[in-house]
């Protein structure tokens, strides 16, 4: 751990136990009162319009998780409530930018491209690839993180780029593991569930707290909000930056297909696969670093046992809904292949979509391969037995979705 982080451990450490006293003492912690987080967005905002968003359940649902389950430490309670005011406010200004803004509304978002599959199944690498070609279109974490900034001139992207930035910059140094497991970085396109958590629905928050109650809602309930609001942020970001060859990416999608095809009819799926055993405790581990960040009490194995269950029992259900679609809407692509031969790979995902790789795409991607060698951040560590997971129990969970795609399994990491 290097200077820096020790002095940025031993101040969280101090509010920490500084939060635990005074409760002691009666002194309440940072309110997640949703009332008070509605005030502290319009006075932010001096906005009071939510617009019609039917968000009131899965906020209301949210905050009760992290009241009841969570056991946020005082850092936590500070972090969770900067986030929902944040989201607010984002919802309050993009109300009053569409209304000041009719060409927003008149945007078309045809045949968007999501890319799909469990974490740690090369999901990221080959989002990030196919981004770089110049004709493509994917949301940037700045665009995601302020969907309503002004941008008119190079000197407001600089700006929102350097907000941006030093939000990420946080997030670094709380949880500094994370850059090895995924790395962020304001100009990095942004995965759909910091798109749909802007009306409070996403697996973001049970990846960063335990909310497992919200969570369970959440898996259960329809995804039209969700989808409905991801198509409006699309349109938001469309008006200011032209380009309509929309890629998008996110793991959580496999909770979702059913709402995603309802909202986006001419969606083209490429769905990642990978040996189970070699993504599985990666997940665990992904949300045991960031859940520490926030809170005392994050027990690796109950992570573990928590989340691999959710998986294959999301990884089910979308292959169900998968069925009943028309097969002409996806492509399976391995991670090996992503690896070893990224090129081919890409080109075999073009000739899926119809797009031509242009000697310029080829170019670009070619450039940010030779700048992003694998392990570019460090080697992400983990095994199966360290979070109490049983090889034998987990090659069962997840036999017939390898079979059905071929994948070999007995990943020794």
């Amino acid at each position: 751990m290097s200077f820096s982080q020790n002095c940025v451990h031993g101040a969280v450490s101090a509010l920490n136990a500084g939060g635990r006293a005074l409760r002691r003492f009666g002194v309440a912690p940072p309110s997640l009162d949703e009332e008070g987080l509605r005030r502290a967005a319009r006075r932010r905002a001096d906005l009071s319009d939510f617009g019609a968003w039917d968000f009131d359940e899965p906020l209301e649902r949210l905050l009760k998780s992290y009241r009841d389950e969570a056991e946020l430490t005082t850092l936590g309670r500070i972090t969770v409530r900067e986030l929902l005011v944040s989201l607010l406010e984002n919802l309050l200004r993009m109300e009053a930018e569409r209304a000041a803004n009719p060409e927003i509304e008149r945007q078309r978002i045809v045949a968007p491209v999501f890319i799909v599959g469990l974490p740690r199944t090369g999901t990221t690498h080959l989002h990030g690839l196919i981004s770089e070609d110049p004709g493509n279109r994917a949301p940037l974490s700045w665009e995601v993180m302020y969907p309503a900034a002004r941008v008119g001139t190079p000197e407001d992207i600089v700006r929102v780029r350097a907000l941006t930035g030093g939000r990420l910059d946080w997030a670094k140094r709380l949880a500094p593991e994370f850059m090895r497991i995924h790395p962020i970085a304001p100009d990095l396109p942004q995965e759909c569930i910091a798109i749909t958590a802007q009306v409070f629905m996403s697996i973001q928050f049970h990846t960063t707290h335990n909310v497992a109650s919200y969570q369970n809602w959440f898996e259960e309930a329809s995804q039209d909000l969700a989808f409905d609001f991801h198509r409006r942020l699309l349109q938001h970001l469309q008006a200011k930056r032209p380009g309509n060859r929309w890629v998008l990416k996110a793991p959580g999608h496999l909770f979702a297909l059913e709402g995603l095809l309802r909202r986006y009819p001419d969606a083209k799926i490429v769905q990642t696969h990978r040996d189970p055993l070699r993504v599985i405790a990666s997940m665990a581990s992904h949300a045991t670093v960031l859940r520490r960040a926030f809170s005392d009490h994050a027990e690796p194995r109950q992570i573990a046992a928590d989340w691999t269950d959710r998986w294959a029992r999301a990884l089910d259900r979308f292959l169900a809904v998968r069925d009943r679609a028309d097969p002409k809407q996806f492509l399976d692509v391995s991670y090996e292949s992503i690896e070893s031969d990224p090129l081919a790979t890409i080109e075999r995902v073009y000739d899926f979509l119809g797009w031509p790789l242009t000697g310029e795409a080829r170019g670009a991607i070619t450039t940010f391969l030779a700048a992003n060698p694998k392990n570019k951040h460090g080697v992400h560590r983990y095994t199966l037995e360290q979070f109490g997971l049983s090889r034998a129990a987990e090659t069962a969970r997840f036999r017939s979705y390898c079979e059905r795609f071929a994948i070999p399994m007995g990943a020794e990491r």
